[in-house]
């Protein structure tokens, strides 16, 4: 057999990123793809391209690639080096790499190197067989049949979803986008030659969905969308779980389902009292602030907080705070004056 050298059928150097390997195998792979490239030769040239990208893609098995040395030059007769040779292995029928079926498989030089790799991947069947000889002809035997079972996947999604006041006062459903990493139902993974995920073997997913979102919900909570997370090759799906959180909390705090909101107050109107304009979830009312009120007192505004799980509201607590002018005129320092020599 013929030692093939991976990096020059790419395009790259010896110290080539995996970014730069990746390029080079898209650019090649859309060049030589049979489905555009009718020339002769295309179909071999993209076998070679998907075999080099399977190697140089995968750390361990570059490592071993390149652990062969600098003596081997594209071209010349390959014999395995010790610990690599006798390896026989059927690539036909191999999960993830039976898509290379159409194109011949893998070669002699990869099966040489990279067959124990090989072993451990597949489909839920695997069939062997050999061919024994009697009399003048020769049968096949199935010699084996393995059932593999698929490692479990974690299939679910866990997002953060950031609502306002006003999503928590929404009586109807609300579009969330969800946007997640996933593996590329079109291929068989890191080497193919799809063009849906350029051979990454991994896409990019995005959609909006709409949630309804419960009443009463608490900050922290977990929505489940049943059957909206990622897919596996079986036709499992995974679920979405949204957690809350509540954005817009500078002048808003939450407190079950109670609103607790500060308001400003002057010195004088707070002496003397007054009615003050307060902006709730439900718009702004007028509240009665009574004389003497000192800074900090609770006013307690019934159903104009956020909805119950249970039906109703709870309330909007208007806390009271008194300023001072920072910067006060001429007659209101006389005045202020006055007052305090009235107090002494």
């Amino acid at each position: 057999m013929k030692y093939k050298d991976y990096y020059e059928i790419l395009g790259v150097s010896k110290n080539a990123t995996e970014k730069e390997i990746k390029s080079a195998f898209r650019k090649q792979a859309r060049k030589y793809h049979p489905d555009v490239n009718k020339a002769a030769d295309a179909a071999d040239k993209f076998k070679d391209i998907n075999e080099a990208y399977e190697v140089l893609s995968d750390k361990q098995k570059r490592q071993r690639y390149d652990s062969l040395g600098s003596n081997w030059q594209q071209g010349m007769d390959f014999t395995p080096p010790p610990g690599y040779e006798n390896i026989n292995i059927n690539f036909d029928n191999m999960g993830g790499f039976g898509d290379f079926g159409d194109f011949g498989g893998f070669s002699d030089f990869f099966s040489s190197i990279f067959g124990d790799f090989m072993q451990q991947a597949g489909p839920s069947t695997r069939r062997s067989q050999r061919r024994s000889s009697s009399g003048a002809g020769s049968r096949y035997h199935e010699q084996t049949r393995h059932e593999m079972r698929p490692q479990k996947e974690d299939l679910d999604i866990t997002q953060d979803l950031y609502l306002t006041f006003d999503d928590l006062m929404l009586d109807g459903n609300k579009p969330v986008k969800v946007s997640y990493i996933d593996k590329c139902q079109n291929c068989s993974g890191p080497g193919s030659r799809c063009y849906n995920c350029g051979g990454s073997g991994v896409v990019s997913i995005a959609k909006t969905l709409n949630v309804k979102i419960p009443s009463g919900i608490k900050e922290g909570a977990k929505i489940r969308l049943a059957g909206e997370g990622k897919a596996d090759n079986y036709g499992n799906k995974g679920n979405l779980y949204l957690v809350v959180r509540f954005k817009d909390q500078t002048n808003f705090k939450v407190e079950g389902s109670d609103i607790i909101a500060e308001f400003e107050v002057s010195a004088p109107s707070a002496v003397l009292g007054t009615v003050c304009e307060v902006k709730t979830l439900q718009g702004v009312v007028k509240v009665t602030v009574p004389a003497g009120t000192q800074s900090g007192k609770m006013l307690r505004l019934k159903n104009l907080g956020l909805p119950k799980k249970g039906g109703g509201h709870g309330d909007h607590i208007a806390k009271v705070k008194i300023i001072i002018p920072s910067d006060p005129t001429k007659e209101e320092k006389e005045l202020y004056k006055k007052l305090a020599e009235l107090q002494s």
